[in-house]
C-alpha cells in the first residue's frame, strides 16, 4: 500500500473514532436507547465514493475496534460489528446500483441496515422476540440518520480534493 494512501487512510480511521468519541459523550437526542445521529458513518460513506469497499472495511473495522476497546464493552463490539458490517455491505451494493451518485440514498440505506443488524444481534443474544418492538422507531431512525449523514456526507466530498 502507497504511504500517501496508508496515511490517508489512518487519518480517516482518527477523525470516524474522533467523531464517535465526541458523538459517545453527547446526551441522546431521544429517549430510545440505541437511536444515535452515527456521524462516524460521514466517513465511511467519503471512503466508499474515494477508496475501494476494501479500504472502507479496513477503516471501519479499525474504528469499531478501538472504540470498542477504548470506550465500550465485549458486547458493544458485536452489536458494532453487525451493524457496520450489515451497512457497509448493503452500502456498496447501493453506491454500485447507483453509480456513486445520489449518496444520500446510500446513507439511508446504511443506516437502515446498520440498525436491523443490530436489532437481530440482539435477537441472537438475548433469544426474545421482544426487541421486535423496536422495529418501528429504529427503522425510522435509521432512514433519517443515514439521510443526514449521506447529505453531510455529499457536500464533503464536494469540498475533498487532495484526496
Amino acid at each position: 500500500m502507497p504511504l500517501k494512501k496508508l496515511t490517508l487512510l489512518s487519518l480517516f480511521t482518527t477523525i470516524s473514532l474522533a467523531v464517535y468519541a465526541i458523538e459517545s459523550a453527547v446526551p441522546p437526542l431521544v429517549p430510545i436507547p440505541g437511536i444515535k445521529l452515527g456521524l462516524a458513518n460521514i466517513v465511511t460513506l467519503v471512503l466508499l465514493r474515494r477508496f475501494r469497499a476494501a479500504d472502507a472495511l479496513m477503516v471501519l473495522f479499525c474504528r469499531i475496534l478501538l472504540s470498542a476497546l477504548l470506550f465500550g464493552q465485549a458486547l458493544s463490539l458485536l452489536y458494532s460489528l453487525a451493524g457496520g458490517l450489515t451497512s457497509l455491505l448493503v452500502m456498496c451494493i447501493v453506491t454500485r446500483l447507483l453509480r456513486n451518485k445520489r449518496v444520500y440514498l446510500t446513507g439511508a440505506m446504511g443506516g437502515l441496515t446498520h440498525n436491523m443488524g443490530q436489532l437481530l444481534t440482539a435477537y441472537a443474544v438475548t433469544a426474545t422476540g421482544g426487541v421486535f418492538a423496536y422495529l418501528p422507531f429504529l427503522a425510522l431512525s435509521g432512514v433519517i440518520t443515514g439521510l443526514f449523514t449521506g447529505l453531510c456526507s455529499g457536500f464533503l466530498n464536494k469540498y475533498l480534493e487532495c484526496v
